[in-house]
C-alpha cells in the first residue's frame, strides 16, 4: 500500500518552465527529483561534443524543436537518432550519447536517481581522427549543480585536455 501523507504531486507548466529558461538564458531547470526520479527541461544543446555515459535510462521528450541525438555503439561507431518535436525517445543505461538540438528547441528528460558510487562521465574524441582524448567524471547527486556545464568548463578551460595525442589536432574551444 502506498501511503500519500505529505506527498506533493507535481503539477508542471512546461511552457513557463520553457519561458524561464528562454529569459534566463539558463540551460536546465530541475523539475523534480525524489528517491528514485529526477526529471528536468534542457534547452539548447547545439554545443555539445562530448558523448555521455550514465547508468540510468533516459526517457527525453521533444517539447518543441527536434534533437538530434548522438550516440557510439558497442563498436565506436557513431550513430544518429532523429526526434522531431513531439516524440518520445527511451535511451537505455550506459549508451554513450550527446543530445545536440537549438538553442530554441526543448527536451523533457526523467531519469533514474544514480545510486551511491554510480559515477556519471564524459567523453571527448578527436573531431579530427576520432581518437579518444579526455575523461570527466561527475557524481550526479542534483541536477540544479549542471554538472554538464562543470564537465565542460574543464574541458574547454584545457588545451591540453583538448588536444589528440594522436594527431595533435586541437578541439575547438568555446566561441
Amino acid at each position: 500500500m502506498i501511503i500519500l501523507e505529505n506527498f506533493k504531486m507535481p503539477n508542471v507548466d512546461l511552457e513557463a518552465v520553457m519561458r524561464y529558461l528562454t529569459e534566463t538564458g539558463k540551460r536546465t531547470h530541475q523539475l523534480w527529483m525524489d528517491d528514485e526520479t529526477l526529471a528536468f527541461v534542457a534547452r539548447g544543446r547545439e554545443y555539445r561534443s562530448e558523448f555521455h555515459i550514465n547508468a540510468s535510462y533516459e526517457i527525453q521528450y521533444s517539447l518543441k524543436g527536434a534533437q538530434d541525438l548522438m550516440y557510439r555503439t558497442p563498436e565506436g561507431e557513431v550513430k544518429v537518432a532523429h526526434m522531431p518535436e513531439g516524440s518520445v525517445f527511451y535511451q537505455p543505461p550506459f549508451l554513450p550519447h550527446s543530445p545536440r538540438f537549438a538553442p530554441d528547441s526543448f527536451q523533457f528528460i526523467i531519469e533514474r536517481v544514480r545510486k551511491p558510487g554510480e559515477i556519471d562521465k564524459f567523453h571527448w574524441f578527436c573531431p579530427n581522427c576520432d581518437n579518444f582524448i579526455h575523461e570527466e567524471t561527475f557524481y550526479v547527486d542534483d541536477y540544479r549543480k549542471d554538472p554538464v556545464s562543470r564537465a565542460y568548463d574543464n574541458y574547454f578551460n584545457s588545451l591540453e585536455f583538448r588536444t589528440c595525442k594522436k594527431c595533435g589536432t586541437v578541439a575547438p574551444g568555446r566561441d
